[in-house]
């Protein structure tokens, strides 16, 4: 940019200004344009009810794309095995809950962590496709967690039928509420700060960084591409855990399809919050205001009376806008690569 003052092209140093207000502050315009239609288009939008659904929401998702942004950052595009790795953790958890509750939680927030754990080898050490493998991966364990389980959902109440007491502690986890709000808000908003402290103030943020912008270069300054990769893909894992223990207790059931249709959700609000698919940019901050975004979009579309199957045409056409626009803007601004 000062080589561009020095020329004196300022409208190019003004397109680049704008770009990065654009990128800093777009997305939480779009949520207070959202909420102003919400208040048009019903009066029970801002109703305490409507709103705390759609906190309890934000929360789950924001959990998820709170790990999933450091798959994204390092230029690893998405984890699309999140959909099996939220599903494991509640299955776990339901299995392991004669064991007592938090024992039962931990072991279902390990046995996600260990997807992550495989992802990260693979796609770390032996450069496998991100997309493709974890694609696999999700398909792989669906396969074997439904066979292992002849296809049937287990609930609380059956699995820990001798502990009666334990199986409704389960499922309070997710209706848990402190100072007014859930507690999955609480541990959701504990994720983004944690996360984006970890990208901005700590060294394994830059490395990130670089590894996301340029992974060559980043083996050529010391950096291990490796153990960094398998780190992102771990608290990716981590997130997607975390986030499956709270959908399960909410749903009251442990199956393979809890978690279908979060991993292109969680795409769509990491893209949206201003993360590129291509690595090196964006922030916590931006995520959240992209997991409000999602969910204040699907909540408003639900008042209109919009289906489902429609809901998620809607979201995939805005995915792809926001990718197209989101790759058009970089490259003006010199990132050819995005």
């Amino acid at each position: 940019m000062n080589s561009l003052k020095a020329n004196g092209d300022m409208r190019s140093v003004q397109y680049d200004r704008f770009s990065r207000i654009l990128s800093a502050a777009g997305v939480y315009a779009i949520i207070v344009f959202l909420f102003l239609i919400g208040i048009i288009i019903n009066r029970n939008f801002l109703t305490i009810t409507n709103l705390k659904n759609v906190l309890m929401a934000c929360a789950q998702l924001g959990i998820l794309c709170g790990g999933m942004g450091f798959i994204t950052y390092i230029g690893k595009m998405v984890d699309m095995s999140s959909p099996i790795t939220i599903s494991m953790s509640g299955i776990v958890a339901i299995s392991c809950l004669r064991f007592g509750l938090w024992q039962c939680i931990l072991l279902g927030i390990l046995a996600s962590a260990l997807i992550g754990v495989v992802n990260g080898i693979v796609v770390g050490k032996f450069n496998a496709n991100p997309i493709i493998w974890t694609l696999a991966m999700n398909f792989l364990v669906s396969g074997l967690v439904r066979w292992i389980f002849s296809n049937k959902v287990i609930y609380p109440d059956t699995a820990a039928a001798a502990f009666p007491a334990l199986a409704a502690e389960f499922s309070l986890i997710a209706r848990t509420n402190w100072l007014g709000l859930p507690i999955s808000l609480w541990i959701m908003l504990a994720v983004i700060i944690i996360g984006q402290f970890l990208l901005v103030k700590t060294s394994f943020g830059k490395q990130l960084k670089v590894i996301g912008v340029n992974p060559d270069v980043a083996r050529y300054s010391g950096i291990n591409v490796t153990k960094n990769v398998i780190i992102a893909y771990i608290l990716a894992a981590l997130g997607a855990g975390i986030a499956g223990i709270f959908i399960t207790s909410m749903g009251k059931v442990g199956a393979y399809y809890n978690g279908d249709g979060y991993d292109f959700m969680a795409a769509t609000a990491i893209v949206l919050g201003g993360m590129t698919l291509s690595g090196g940019r964006g922030n916590m901050a931006g995520v959240l205001g992209g997991v409000i975004t999602v969910k204040l979009l699907s909540n408003i579309q639900t008042f209109l009376g919009i289906s489902t199957f429609v809901q998620n045409i809607i979201t995939g056409i805005i995915f792809i806008l926001i990718v197209y626009l989101n790759s058009q803007s970089l490259r003006k601004l010199g990132r050819d690569n995005a």
